[in-house]
């Protein structure tokens, strides 16, 4: 969620810099990048240097049926300015890690838990974001369903010290469906409670069920699209409730012949207390039906032994 191509907008994102990695059921990722400017007339540029920069470590053999992976990333810009406009340079530092394990009798669970430390200009950076699943497979029963339970938090910025910054930062993420399939929000000063209900009929055929609420992380917190700019902002005072909305969607995947994939789905967003008092109450129904091929080229080159 933190770095991602975001496939699902209108301009996907792309990159510039280097990626090595080290190790295969173990690994070890590093890597330097920016984010490519898209330009519609003219060729795409990089951005001002490397301003984007992690480490990130794949332990799959260290604990039983358990897969760790601690990351860390360092965000660099050079101009910026603070909340009180003194302008100056950013270095925000995101630590934390990624896990998923298989629990005894059909249980499981996975989440990711960081937290940000850095400077903005002249302000300090202090925050925070968790994701907790905790799942339930029956894979002896027909279709194999698996029943999982999710809760999600982003920082928000609570402005009780004038020199802190409280919002996560989301950074590069790839945010379909981390919010449901309308795909309105970001991940910053946010709580989500979600259920999702897979089923597999057959090998080659996916359908999800999905039904969750969601909250601003306080009344005096704004909404965020998941592309990272302010769509409601706080009105003086707060909101009168943090009700933002809640959302349910289905949604299939068949795979034919490992080559040709086919995706549909449907959500619908109810509105809030928080969205009709600030005169975005409508609701929304998205629809979509996708087919993707895919393929891969490889090239062996042999040489000859002597």
């Amino acid at each position: 969620m933190w770095v991602g191509i975001s496939d699902w907008t209108n301009t996907s994102r792309t990159w510039d810099g280097f990626h090595m990695r080290v190790g295969n059921v173990n690994q070890l990722n590093l890597f330097s990048t920016s984010v490519v400017t898209v330009h519609p007339t003219n060729l795409d540029t990089h951005g001002a240097g490397l301003t984007f920069h992690g480490a990130q470590a794949k332990l799959a053999t260290y604990v039983p049926h358990t897969t760790i992976e601690p990351f860390i990333l360092v965000h660099t810009l050079p101009r910026v300015t603070s909340q009180q406009g003194v302008v100056g340079s950013q270095t925000e530092v995101t630590f934390g890690s990624y896990y998923e394990t298989k629990l005894p009798l059909g249980f499981d669970s996975s989440g990711t838990g960081d937290l940000q430390r850095g400077s903005y200009s002249n302000d300090s950076i202090h925050a925070g974001a968790a994701i907790v699943r905790g799942g339930y497979g029956a894979k002896r029963l027909p279709w194999q369903p698996h029943l999982e339970a999710e809760y999600d938090y982003a920082t928000g910025n609570p402005h009780t010290n004038p020199d802190r910054i409280g919002t996560y930062d989301q950074e590069y993420p790839s945010n379909h469906n981390a919010f449901g399939l309308v795909d309105l929000f970001g991940f910053q000063k946010v709580k989500q409670r979600r259920l999702s209900l897979q089923l597999t009929p057959r090998s080659d055929l996916l359908a999800l069920f999905q039904g969750g609420s969601l909250h601003v992380a306080t009344i005096h917190d704004g909404i965020f699209s998941g592309g990272g700019t302010s769509l409601i902002a706080a009105p003086t005072g707060g909101f009168k409730s943090d009700d933002i909305g809640s959302e349910f969607d289905a949604s299939a995947k068949y795979i034919y012949h490992k080559s040709f994939v086919t995706n549909i789905g449907v959500g619908h967003f109810f509105p809030g207390e928080l969205m009709t008092s600030e005169n975005h109450g409508a609701p929304l129904t998205y629809a979509y039906l996708g087919f993707t091929y895919r393929f891969k080229v490889e090239y062996y080159l042999k040489v000859p032994h002597r």
